[in-house]
């Protein structure tokens, strides 16, 4: 009965994750689509993409809500605005709405996400994690692979605006679901912690902030590709509109493949050594992306390797994260997010003109970030031998 409960669980969390990820990934192929609907520049959908990855700075402090109120109520508060926002899109249509439905998505990945993460690490034992949070980014994965394919049907048959109230109306029946299946806060263990407490026990623990900036490297790398993707299929192939939906497709089916070894494997090899794997990988097929991408095929095969191993080295990690600073697991998470933004931005910044020398140097500096982040793997993060075994506390369910 408890293995099925925190079955649920994972679930519960996972299916959630795949609605809020729709619609926070499908703007970026509806674009035009929705720049058309809306009446607008597509450059006004792109400012408002760009405000709603701005608001990731502010994660650190919106998503401790996790350790301040409970894992329970910020995954609520997280549906609940998710829905608001969708809801609010499809009432009163305009660009101005759907730059608040921008910042409310968001808002609901900065408080859904972290929580929900932490409330697995506080769940499963340590040996196992990494199977569990490995199932657990299905939400990111599912959402392209599913979600925006439904959304694109909508849209074709219904206009621009069509998948907004299946999101809002997903999205609330996910935080039902939410609500019937986690433990209530009341009866969640551990003491809870303010913000400061939170940032403070993150600021001291070395190991703690090497992992965060081994994030920020890391898709500081991805970033530095991914942003002249579409660039580059275009200049190589001429076939802008084509190889691009090839590309997302290989992009969902190598996250879903990342997401798999992840759970298979990384309880097995060992979090820190899959990571390290991962990011040796990740440079190697980063340098041959370049070399592949002589012909489409080749290209879409570099595609696939480059996302595939990007997504088991960042879904690796995150058991390693939980492992960190279990008391204040939310706030850890959710400047990640933070970090996370931040990496995203300058990656960007340096992807546009490194683009001017070829893909090569984007693909160099890439790989050179990775083995930068290798090191500081290496020299300053460790695990903490003591989360071995799951925390016995008041409402947890034994390890599973």
């Amino acid at each position: 009965m408890i293995r099925r409960r925190l079955i649920s669980q994972v679930a519960a969390i996972t299916v959630a994750r795949i609605g809020l990820n729709t619609g926070y990934r499908m703007i970026y192929l509806f674009l035009p689509a929705l720049a058309r609907g809306l009446q607008v520049d597509p450059q006004a959908i792109i400012q408002a993409v760009a405000a709603r990855s701005a608001l990731g700075l502010g994660a650190p402090l919106v998503g401790s809500l996790g350790d301040q109120r409970g894992r329970k109520t910020a995954m609520l508060a997280g549906a609940g605005v998710f829905a608001a926002g969708c809801a609010a899109l499809t009432a009163w249509p305009g660009y101005a709405t759907f730059f608040v439905a921008m910042l409310a998505i968001s808002l609901s990945k900065i408080l859904l996400e972290p929580a929900g993460l932490a409330y697995l690490g506080d769940r499963v034992p340590y040996e196992r994690r990494g199977l569990v949070l490995g199932i657990g980014e299905l939400g990111w994965s599912g959402a392209i692979l599913l979600g925006v394919p439904a959304a694109g049907w909508l849209m074709d048959r219904a206009g621009w605006k069509a998948p907004f109230p299946w999101l809002a109306a997903f999205s609330l029946a996910a935080g039902l679901w939410l609500w019937r299946e986690l433990v209530p806060d009341s009866e969640s263990a551990g003491s809870r912690s303010s913000f400061g407490a939170g940032f403070r026990s993150v600021v001291a623990s070395r190991s703690a902030l090497a992992l965060l900036a081994v994030g920020l490297l890391l898709i500081a790398a991805n970033e530095i590709v991914g942003i002249v993707l579409g660039l580059w299929m275009e200049d190589s192939f001429k076939l802008q509109l084509a190889a691009l939906g090839a590309a997302s497709a290989v992009i969902g089916l190598a996250e879903l493949g990342g997401e798999g070894l992840v759970a298979g494997l990384v309880d097995r090899v060992g979090k820190r050594t899959s990571i390290a794997i991962g990011m040796l990988c990740s440079s190697l097929t980063a340098v041959a992306l370049p070399v592949l991408g002589r012909t489409l095929s080749g290209g879409l095969l570099g595609v696939f390797l480059f996302y595939l191993v990007f997504e088991f080295t960042i879904v690796a990690s995150l058991p390693l994260i939980t492992d960190q600073i279990p008391q204040a697991g939310a706030t850890l998470l959710a400047i990640r997010i933070a970090a996370s933004s931040l990496g995203r931005s300058l990656g960007a910044l340096a992807g546009g003109p490194l683009y001017q020398f070829g893909l090569l140097a984007n693909a160099g500096a890439a790989a050179g970030l990775n083995l930068l982040a290798l090191a500081v793997l290496l020299l300053f993060v460790r695990e903490r031998v003591a989360s071995r075994t799951v925390r016995e506390r008041p409402g947890f369910p034994p390890a599973v």
